[in-house]
């Protein structure tokens, strides 16, 4: 009987490779033009012969800096976010691995023994008053014959939520790697910043103690003194928000790296800090499709059409087996043997005739793919457009710095020539509050500019996929 079973059971496994109900996948065309965008905005990245592929570039290369490299190892080892992230993934896994089991039987052995002492009274004579009885049963319990699928749709719809999940892990590490990248470079050009407003603030200081002992000798007049003081007063300001925004961002810096960062891995300026390597980004927008974030979304379509495969065999009939073998014997080196035994074998039939739920269940699976259809193809308009930004920035800010260095440097000989005309008392000292004033802000905008280049070349890396493992 045994033997008969194991036979049966082989059968019904065999069974497993049948039919599915799922409809056939295929790949929607993406929803995108094939090249990216031209015009006075783009730059011919091709016509760079020192930028290099993102598929080339790996994280500890992009990153030329060694002090920026150690904080976003401190990232990813200490991140919250990315560990509930890693975290997710498990439990897909766990959830994954539950609905596979499914598909094969759970076979369940019950062991029992007894020992019995009857009255001799009970017993004739010359047999034993002591009897020894032990059993073993062996039963699979309510086995679901997957002859329409159904089963290993819900394993492949639980895949997909597994792969899916591991590529939202992947794309949290990539914003986390470009996020702590651009709070570093931030945190650099405010610190910058804040020693642009002290020496501001030293200068301007220095001027005014002039103006002062001028005006006491009565050189000057006190309309000078007053003028003098407006620029110290603001440097002042400045002084206190800059180092208010120095705390905040080191304040990011540590949330985001899930510790406290030591002061030697912090850069002074943004000067200090070596920049990114430069991007080939001459590729077909189809490389989009390999963002993780993108194939993310298309497993989550897939496993639309695997929950398409499950709601249609709901209208089929689902056959469970019940099966189970016993043996009994009073003798411990009988219990596989044929002095007593019991086999039963149960199957149970399921027929739908009529469920609204059914039906129901089967519109919510169509709806659910046309929905995951559009997020897919909303998620490959959306990264079109951020690399589509990102080349802009590219294609234009270089010529910005560019403007802004040549303004800075005019700005500044006008303010030394400003003060020359003062001393000489050609001038009031008007000109050289508006000559200071112009050349306070072009510096300021200098050092936005060339944060704006460092941080696009940060951002373009991370949304053409780069970053990840």
């Amino acid at each position: 009987m045994n033997r008969r079973l194991i036979f049966l059971l082989a059968g019904f496994v065999l069974i497993l490779d049948g039919c599915s109900l799922a409809p056939k996948y295929t790949q929607p065309v993406a929803p995108i033009p094939d090249e990216w965008p031209h015009g006075a905005a783009y730059e011919d990245t091709q016509a760079n012969p020192e930028a290099t592929a993102v598929q080339d570039l790996s994280r500890q290369v992009f990153f030329a800096d060694k002090q920026l490299q150690e904080v976003i190892e401190m990232a990813l080892d200490n991140n919250r976010d990315l560990r509930l992230a890693a975290l997710n993934v498990e439990r897909a896994r766990a959830l994954y691995g539950i609905q596979r089991s499914e598909l094969f039987p759970a076979v369940n052995a019950v062991g029992a023994g007894s020992k019995e002492r009857r009255s001799s009274d009970l017993i004739s004579p010359g047999e034993s008053r002591t009897v020894e009885q032990y059993r073993l049963g062996l039963g699979v319990a309510a086995w679901e014959i997957d002859f329409f699928g159904r089963i290993r749709s819900l394993k492949d719809q639980a895949l997909e939520v597994y792969l899916a999940t591991d590529e939202a892990r992947r794309s949290a590490q990539i914003a986390l790697v470009s996020e702590v990248a651009c709070v570093y470079l931030t945190l650099g050009a405010d610190r910058e910043n804040l020693k642009l407003t002290w020496s501001t603030l030293a200068t301007q200081q220095a001027a005014y103690d002039l103006i002062r002992r001028r005006y006491e000798v009565g050189v000057a007049t006190e309309l000078d003194v007053r003028r003098a003081q407006i620029p110290v007063d603001s440097a002042q300001a400045d002084v206190a928000r800059f180092t208010r925004i120095v705390a905040q961002d080191q304040n990011a810096l540590n949330l985001l790296t899930g510790s406290t960062v030591p002061e030697e891995l912090l850069p002074t300026d943004l000067a200090s800090v070596d920049p990114p390597k430069e991007i080939f980004s001459g590729l077909s927008s189809a490389a989009l499709l390999n963002r993780p974030d993108i194939i993310a979304a298309e497993h989550r379509l897939k496993g639309a059409y695997a929950f398409i495969g499950t709601a249609r065999a709901a209208f089929f009939p689902r056959i469970s087996l019940t099966t189970s073998i016993g043996t009994a014997s009073n003798e411990l080196s009988g219990l596989f043997g044929s002095e007593s035994g019991t086999w039963s074998f149960a199957p149970e039939i399921a027929m739908p005739i009529f469920d609204a739920r059914t039906w129901a269940a089967y519109r919510v699976s169509k709806s659910q793919r046309e929905i995951a259809l559009v997020q897919y193809e909303k998620a490959i308009q959306t990264a079109f457009r951020e690399v589509a930004d990102a080349l802009a920035v590219r294609g234009t800010v270089d010529q910005q710095v560019s403007a802004q260095q040549s303004l800075t440097n005019a700005v500044a000989e006008t303010y030394r020539l400003a003060n020359k005309r003062y001393a000489k008392g050609i001038d009031s000292y008007l000109s050289v509050l508006d000559a200071q004033r112009s050349l306070y802000a072009a510096q300021q905008g200098l050092i936005s500019l060339r944060l704006v280049k460092l941080v696009n070349q940060v951002r373009l890396y991370a949304v053409l996929g780069g970053g990840g493992e």
